[in-house]
């Protein structure tokens, strides 16, 4: 569904566009209480926010852990979708947070990709087929003190390796 929809949107908005108004306005994004704020044309910088309200706020007064991680779980997937294009398969595969501190007040966190990244990406997978990345991305506050730490490990492979791959693990069973 968010497929056809994004077809059908990019005749009349920019990737970016689409990519912030998506997220701000689909309820699976919504529920988590962040917010796109920023996205770069390119796609490899995401600025997102988490303001601290009645819909997050846990017993004692902080943002409840689970909007923390909810919110930044899904950018990166879907910025290396998007930037990576349909030749591929990204999914996310592994996620780790690390809580520092109580998230008190809004908070922030920034996922970006460096172009140079990107084309190391498109690299090992034309090599091998498939790749494990790891990206590590902080939630802050206002004054950049570190609220939590979200280690994401992204699946990234060919999408005729990755057919193949899952067909022989068919076959195999």
């Amino acid at each position: 569904m968010y497929r056809t929809l994004t077809k059908i949107l990019k005749t009349f908005l920019t990737d970016a566009q689409i990519f912030k108004y998506a997220f701000n306005w689909s309820p699976m994004y919504r529920r988590t209480t962040g917010r796109i704020i920023e996205v770069s044309n390119n796609l490899l910088y995401v600025k997102i926010a988490i303001p601290l309200s009645i819909k997050n706020k846990n017993y004692v007064g902080s943002i409840f852990g689970g909007s923390l991680f909810s919110a930044t779980d899904p950018i990166y997937m879907i910025q290396l979708m998007n930037t990576l294009g349909d030749n591929y398969i990204v999914w996310d595969k592994d996620a780790t947070i690390k809580y520092k501190r109580p998230a008190k007040e809004h908070v922030y966190a920034e996922f970006s990709f460096l172009p140079e990244e990107i084309n190391h990406i498109k690299s090992e997978v034309a090599k091998n087929g498939e790749l494990n990345l790891t990206k590590t991305s902080n939630i802050i506050n206002k004054e950049n003190i570190v609220i939590a730490e979200v280690i994401k490990t992204i699946y990234v492979a060919d999408k005729t390796f990755y057919k193949e791959k899952r067909k022989l693990k068919a076959n195999k069973e």
